[in-house]
């Protein structure tokens, strides 16, 4: 009876697998739908593009049509100036704060650290009014400093840091010290190798939020050549006077969203391991 009863277990196991994953490839190809019907609708004549069932040979001449009505080179560069800048500097203060809160003693600093994950709570669209006010005052409306300079400082960045920090050992802070390395080298040649998988983590959701980032370059950006991706996206599918022409909106949105999606396939499974072994649950 034991043995029957272990050879049926399996089978029940393989049963309840199937349906689970019957059931994540239906909602997989449900949420492409969108995404395969932008792609055939970049590529197919425009007379086609309403008729869901019009089939006809790929064609690029929506997307040299795009490049030529809209400046999206500039819109790129602005983008990757933008993005790269917020990246670099969110890098250098989330590591001095992570390691700050995680092996520092000082008054108020589970207060402080308190503060920084109530970001989390706060959308940064809540702040739009009184980040624009300062801008202003410190003359900073229509420019590229003026987007990215609220976005240096990130709570979730901190989290991270200081969780995964905490689980260092700190007889290899010990070590160096007795060698008489200072705190710049010992985070550099210690800390910053063993953090790589934070900062994989990490960079990806910060680089793909300030890619998205819509409203608050809207308020801040006047001039045509400081506008990123998605401003001029926007601008460029309310540009029409006869309607949406949905095989060029569909074109411009592949440019926009191209470069994340190859950033997705390349390192979805680095970006699956970082979360594991980041310490998040």
């Amino acid at each position: 009876m034991i043995k029957s009863q272990d050879m049926n277990h399996p089978y029940k196991l393989d049963i309840s697998k199937t349906i689970v994953y019957g059931l994540m490839y239906v909602l997989a190809i449900i949420y492409l739908i969108p995404l395969i019907w932008m792609l055939r609708t970049a590529f197919i004549h425009p007379d086609m593009a309403i008729d869901l069932f019009s089939l006809s040979w790929p064609t690029l001449a929506n997307l040299k049509r795009v490049l030529l009505a809209a400046p999206f080179g500039q819109y790129y560069l602005n983008t990757i100036i933008m993005v790269v800048a917020t990246l670099l500097v969110q890098f250098v203060l989330i590591t001095m704060a992570g390691y700050a809160f995680a092996r520092l003693d000082f008054w108020g600093k589970n207060l402080l650290f308190m503060l920084f994950l109530m970001q989390l709570m706060i959308t940064p669209d809540v702040l739009i009014m009184p980040n624009y006010s300062f801008m202003g005052q410190i003359g900073l409306i229509d420019t590229k400093l003026g987007v990215i300079l609220p976005f240096f400082a990130s709570g979730m960045g901190t989290f991270l840091m200081r969780q995964t920090i905490k689980t260092i050992p700190y007889e290899l802070e010990e070590a160096a010290k007795m060698d008489g390395c200072r705190l710049p080298r010992m985070l550099l040649q210690i800390y910053v190798p063993l953090l790589k998988p934070v900062y994989i983590a990490f960079g990806l959701i910060s680089a793909s939020y300030q890619w998205n980032n819509f409203l608050w370059p809207l308020v801040m950006i006047n001039s045509v050549n400081k506008r990123p991706l998605t401003v001029g996206l926007a601008i460029f599918a309310m540009s029409f006077e006869t309607g949406a022409q949905w095989s060029d909106v569909c074109a411009a949105t592949l440019i926009v969203i191209a470069p994340l999606l190859v950033l997705f396939l390349f390192f979805q499974r680095q970006f699956i391991e970082s979360f594991a072994q980041s310490g998040i649950k």
